[in-house]
């Protein structure tokens, strides 16, 4: 696509992008489904072809010096292709979202009725970084919702996701809907192009997905809606009732999440009463899988080997294999600190006892609390209608997970009484 000529051209095509998704609408649920399934063959068929412009994005990549989290992110593997393309055949398989009983409003007025029904949100933007198999995803859920798509990644993975967007533009074709169904904005486009998305009133929500300072610039910089995901700075209470073989699973399994350890536990804290040969356990056991530890000054005089953690660690991601170590006199203060300098989009907490558990989870200030059980995300979860993009701290509709529900809202019918 050449260059937009003006910031009037690109908001034209932001309406064609807005009148697509109307026409994805109207198609109804069983196109949708059949196009979700054919965008999932065409792209299994493509395999070899997008692993091989993957290949030449991760070259240029290494010559441009791109960080090495970034190449994690960017380099795709068949499992994680196979993954975009299940999670497209269960959005196919799931069927209409929206479909759900109109809910009655009482009665306004003598001569007025009326209901509620769920609806698109209309047109949706996703600015991301690497992750190329996001583009798909991304858009099985809009197609899944109804809603047009605009897509701005980055310029180190614009091989691979041109590769992917032909699959994705051959199925429209075959189910006779406008390719202006996702409009992708490739380099070619530049910076002026994400600065009039950023602006453009036609777009509806914009989700931004990487690194936590292109999430904040998204957030600076927007004069529209934005549903910013968090990743990484997950904390969790080790409570004087838990043991350490469970924080340890934990947060071994956190780090799973591949290849984005979203809810990752970076940050541990300990309650004091815990014995210093239960602490070195935990230390051993991260040890042993690779781990870097960082502790507050109180632990590093006690554990040796424990390197003291910067006062600014505790409010930022690591995004690595780092844990620091941290501790607490109480609950009470281990909410204190997380609602400080957590993430709030998830939090965990190890105990025995229930009422501290519940105690816990009325005190922090996140948007979901994992009690004795791994925070690790799973985007391809095992209950179709809770496929997620990523996470928030935000409240509301998404409870922390951005899927269906994020891209859905509520409409108000109103009609008189004759």
């Amino acid at each position: 696509m050449a260059p937009f000529g003006s910031q009037t051209d690109f908001s034209d095509a932001i309406a064609q992008v807005g009148q697509a998704g109307r026409q994805l609408t109207a198609a109804g649920a069983d196109v949708q489904s059949q196009l979700l399934d054919t965008m999932a063959t065409y792209l299994h068929d493509s395999q070899d072809q997008i692993l091989e412009a993957n290949t030449l994005d991760l070259e240029a990549s290494l010559d441009m010096a791109v960080p090495e989290l970034v190449l994690d992110w960017l380099k795709l593997t068949p499992e994680r292709l196979q993954t975009a393309c299940k999670i497209l055949h269960r959005l196919g398989s799931l069927g209409d979202p929206r479909v759900l009983t109109p809910q009655p409003i009482s009665r306004l007025t003598q001569a007025m009725s009326g209901y509620s029904q769920v609806v698109p949100l209309g047109v949706v933007a996703l600015i991301y970084e690497a992750f190329p198999e996001l583009a798909a995803i991304m858009a099985g859920l809009c197609i899944r919702t109804g809603n047009g798509l605009i897509l701005k990644g980055g310029n180190e993975a614009s091989q691979t996701t041109q590769v992917i967007l032909q699959a994705l533009y051959a199925a429209l074709e075959q189910a006779d809907l406008p390719e202006t169904c996702i409009l992708s904005l490739t380099e070619n486009e530049g910076d002026a192009a994400r600065q009039w998305l950023l602006q453009d009133q036609g777009v509806d929500l914009v989700i931004p997905y990487g690194r936590p300072n292109l999430v904040q610039q998204v957030v600076r910089q927007a004069a529209i809606p934005v549903l910013p995901t968090a990743m990484g700075n997950t904390y969790l209470y080790w409570s004087a009732s838990g043991s350490s073989e469970t924080v340890s699973t934990m947060v071994i399994d956190s780090h799973r999440g591949e290849p984005d350890a979203i809810n990752a536990i970076e940050k541990v804290l300990i309650h004091q009463s815990l014995s210093p040969s239960s602490i070195l356990r935990l230390c051993h056991s991260l040890w042993e899988k690779g781990f870097q530890l960082l502790a507050d000054s109180a632990l590093g005089a006690d554990i040796l080997d424990l390197q003291v953690a910067d006062p600014k660690d505790w409010s930022r991601p690591f995004l690595s294999r780092t844990v620091a170590l941290r501790q607490v006199t109480d609950a009470q203060m281990a909410a204190t600190l997380v609602n400080s300098d957590g993430s709030h989009h998830a939090v965990s907490i190890v105990t025995e006892s229930y009422s501290e558990s519940n105690q816990f989870t009325q005190l922090v200030d996140s948007a979901v609390v994992y009690i004795n059980t791994s925070p690790r995300f799973v985007r391809n979860s095992a209950q179709a209608s809770a496929i997620a993009l990523g996470m928030t701290e935000q409240r509301g509709r998404c409870s922390g997970f951005i899927g269906l529900n994020a891209l859905l809202t509520t409409q108000h019918v109103l009609q008189g009484l004759a």
